[in-house]
């Protein structure tokens, strides 16, 4: 059985004078661009530079919405009423797709960042606010969420076009979740053990757990954090890897549950 995934990664999360990792580089290596609307990380600038360089290198571009949490970079959980939820959902994806369009490129898909992601992966009435907020601008955007939680299950009942997404960089709770990465082991900096585990969970179909678990699961896409160091570098084992193994790499199509 042949196999085939797509590798995104997080970017745009400089503002201003202040750079976060690479990615003119990453646009190199990945086939997805999720990019921050200036909420959790960004600025117009930032925004626009990004997606000219991912025009430029044909990568999908993706609106990536956060909590409006600038200091804490959208990584703290916030109490937001679900109503201006959708609301600050629906002013981000509408700057994305003005971005978008101004360089020639459009907004393909929606990824949830740091901890309004983390949330909605196990509320799902959480998930369903931000996600109906999005189709209602953009009926035909591909919703990427992470595979095998509560995310995955609104998007069957939404039946909007859906990416399952697991992550190179980071290791696997019981239920689907990501370890916090306050937690010794929560996150993986080695490419070639990150390059194994992808290869491993993408031919299995299934998330591995840290506990030895499998969660089987559509795998749509991999997701290497842009934000650290070593993300670079992870990024091109990772899909060393994967091509080694005779995976392609190539971008998602959205597909229905």
């Amino acid at each position: 059985m042949a196999h085939r995934v797509d590798l995104n990664s997080d970017m745009g999360e400089g503002f201003g004078p202040w750079a976060m990792g690479d990615d003119k580089a990453l646009l190199q290596t990945v086939t997805s661009a999720n990019i921050a609307c200036g909420f959790h990380a960004g600025d117009a600038d930032t925004m626009a530079k990004t997606m000219a360089w991912a025009v430029q290198q044909n990568v999908g571009i993706g609106a990536h919405p956060g909590f409006d949490d600038l200091q804490g970079f959208g990584r703290r959980r916030m109490d937001v009423p679900l109503a201006t939820l959708a609301n600050q959902v629906r002013y981000q994806i509408g700057a994305a797709q003005a971005m978008a369009r101004s360089v020639g490129g459009t907004v393909r898909h929606l990824k949830l960042h740091g901890a309004l992601s983390n949330m909605a992966s196990t509320d799902a009435d959480l998930a369903r606010a931000c996600y109906e907020a999005a189709l209602e601008v953009a009926p035909d955007i591909i919703i990427m969420g992470l595979a095998g939680t509560a995310m995955e299950t609104v998007a069957r009942d939404l039946k909007c076009a859906w990416a399952g997404e697991i992550f190179a960089d980071r290791a696997y709770n019981a239920d689907a979740t990501l370890v916090d990465r306050r937690q010794p082991g929560a996150m993986i900096h080695d490419p070639d053990e990150a390059a194994r585990r992808m290869v491993a969970m993408v031919k299995a179909g299934a998330i591995l757990t840290e506990g030895g678990g499998k969660i089987e699961t559509r795998i749509d896409t991999i997701c290497v954090h842009g934000d650290s160091a070593e993300a670079v570098v992870l990024a091109r084992g990772v899909r060393a890897g994967l091509e080694e193994a005779g995976i392609e790499v190539r971008a998602f199509d959205g597909a229905t549950l």
